[in-house]
């Protein structure tokens, strides 16, 4: 079981790194790439640590829970090109992936054994980056999310922005997890003796045009007009999204942590998300 004293190291300090660095009992260390954005972490408890200082980043991994959330390229994990060389000495390593790695599975269940077969660049970059992390002696975790939301990112930012569309393809359904849902996931994980593959979402995989209409109705606000998917103009990367069509379980984690997820539906997410607009 994880020390709750351990540091905790970040890879990356985005969004839903954010959210588990605003949970964990101990000293926090995340990479930044330049003074402006050692800045940007400034509102929060992250000491930064400069991506180009090997000496300290060495010492910062050594003996902490890593999570890398860094989105991968061509070559694979950023990270592992740059600590790969060290990165045994961490505690315990986590990498965020995503659940892209199953491709399309026609409506059916994902689960952490599901063979990957990936159908976009930024999907097979990811089994790429899963591969190379597999390499490291140390505990490790993949942690494979869905499609995340949260404050500020949210059918609700949509709506008021403009840019929120229901697309009706039938049958299209998406897994989903709220961003608080992901920081006490990873939380529990670390907290346990639980290594491997692990799917981290909410119970509930809905079509993406409920979810904006669901946020929609609770604004008072009309829902934007449905538009058939096959007159829909999307761009590539909105075209390969709903060329997948699958549910995510989350079974093994909850059996392995105890964990739970506060928002098991986009409905208790949204309404949540709703009062902390008020």
């Amino acid at each position: 079981m994880t020390d709750a004293s351990r540091p905790l190291f970040l890879y990356g300090p985005g969004y839903s790194a954010r959210y588990l660095a605003d949970i964990w009992p101990a000293p926090v260390f995340g990479t930044v790439r330049s003074q402006q954005s050692a800045a940007k972490l400034s509102p929060t408890r992250i000491e930064p640590v400069p991506i180009d200082d090997a000496a300290a980043l060495e010492a910062r991994v050594a003996g902490a829970d890593m999570v890398i959330s860094a989105p991968p390229d061509d070559a694979g994990c950023p990270a592992f090109a740059r600590i790969g060389r060290f990165a045994d000495q961490a505690h315990s390593i986590t990498y965020l992936s995503t659940t892209g790695v199953y491709g399309d599975l026609a409506g059916g269940w994902a689960m952490e054994w599901t063979p990957t077969r990936p159908q976009s660049q930024r999907a097979e970059r990811r089994v790429t980056a899963e591969t190379q992390w597999r390499r490291v002696s140390t505990r490790l975790m993949i942690v494979r999310l869905p499609g995340i939301y949260g404050p500020g990112r949210s059918a609700f930012d949509r709506l008021k922005a403009g840019t929120a569309r229901r697309v009706v393809k039938p049958g299209q359904v998406f897994s989903r997890i709220h961003v608080a849902d992901i920081a006490t996931g990873l939380r529990a994980l670390l907290r346990s003796p639980a290594e491997g593959v692990f799917n981290l979402c909410d119970e509930y995989a809905a079509p993406p045009e409920d979810v904006i209409t669901y946020a929609a109705d609770l604004l008072s606000e009309p829902p934007p007009p449905e538009i058939p998917f096959e007159t829909a103009e999307l761009t590539p990367i909105g075209r390969s999204f709903y060329a997948e069509c699958k549910r995510v379980s989350n079974a093994k984690i909850k059996a392995a942590t105890g964990w739970r997820p506060e928002y098991p539906t986009y409905k208790q997410g949204l309404k949540a998300i709703l009062e902390q607009m008020a």
